[in-house]
């Protein structure tokens, strides 16, 4: 009789789950069903060109996303390019120089930064990030400390714990024979990471940091409150350095911007704010979802 118990209540769990990830599944699918329907306005009306034209004016209908596409891959470079470092180092620290107890210590004070509110980041960004930035930067006349730098920066520091916590568990899970063999061969603490440790885990560093880009692309209250908002900023000069010290705007801080509530009343304007979504959600997706393909190659590498 426990037998039979014991299926039923696993036949029963199995099913429930089915059904709640199949119902999570319809859900996403009909929220996106609904955004591409409510998009449909402003592709009539712009085309490929409101991914491609570099103008903003809701008054005169006219949209164009390049600028907000530009400001929120620029920010999330900026991320990357000053957390991956700091993050892989962290990360090769943590999982091949610390003793399990104060491996796990780090780990859980990790973790705990990553549920720190981002309405926290940004306060801090305003009251303390902002004005060093201007300070830093007061020689090249810029306006204000509101930049895309600015948010890169903030961005950099709230990405840390994810990028530090899944860089570590993917060195960690390196088998030790290896690292011991390694060792036995004459290599130093040093070379056997860069040449065993780093090389048997890229793929999952490598998963760690496409899931940290994918959270710099989606972040939007704390880039709100830094980026300066300031539309239609598109750099005469792509890979100049120059718009980075200038306000912005992001996919993400329009999102979360007053307009959000004017479009409402004018459907091709609310069709502009709901593809402006729609960009974000694919661009986030995209990362995200590559990244944890990467991510399952290097688990079944592993084994």
């Amino acid at each position: 009789m426990s037998g039979v118990g014991a299926g039923r209540r696993f036949s029963l769990t199995r099913w429930a789950s089915t059904g709640f990830s199949a119902l999570a599944l319809l859900t996403l699918l009909a929220i996106v069903s609904l955004f591409l329907w409510q998009a449909l306005p402003v592709w009539k009306l712009e085309g490929t060109g409101f991914v491609t034209r570099e103008k903003w004016f809701y008054r005169q209908d006219q949209y164009g996303a390049a600028p907000m596409i530009y400001g929120t891959l620029a920010v999330a470079a900026v991320a990357m390019i000053l957390a991956a470092p700091v993050g892989i180092g962290a990360a090769i620290y943590c999982a091949c120089f610390l003793p399990p107890r104060l491996r796990l210590g780090f780990k859980v004070a990790i973790e705990l930064l990553a549920g720190v509110p981002s309405v926290v980041y940004g306060l801090l960004g305003i009251l303390l990030l902002r004005d060093w930035v201007y300070v830093a930067l007061e020689r090249f006349d810029v306006l204000s400390g509101d930049s895309l730098l600015t948010a890169g920066i903030l961005l950099a520091v709230m990405i840390l714990p994810t990028l530090i916590t899944l860089a570590d568990d993917a060195l960690y899970h390196v088998p030790l024979s290896r690292r011991l063999a390694a060792r036995g061969l004459g290599l130093t603490c040093t070379e056997t990471i860069l040449h065993v440790t780093l090389p048997h885990a890229w793929r999952g560093v490598l998963a760690a940091l496409l899931l940290a880009l994918g959270r710099a692309c989606g972040e939007m209250i704390a880039v709100f409150l830094v980026v300066g908002r300031q539309d239609n900023q598109w750099p005469e000069k792509l890979w100049s350095p120059r718009p980075l010290i200038e306000a912005g705007q992001t996919l993400s801080t329009k999102l979360g911007s007053s307009e959000t509530n004017i479009a409402y009343g004018n459907p091709v304007h609310w069709s502009a704010i709901v593809g402006v979504g729609l960009l974000l959600l694919f661009i986030v997706t995209t990362v995200t979802i590559i990244g944890s393909k990467v991510g399952l190659l290097g688990k079944r590498h592993e084994t």
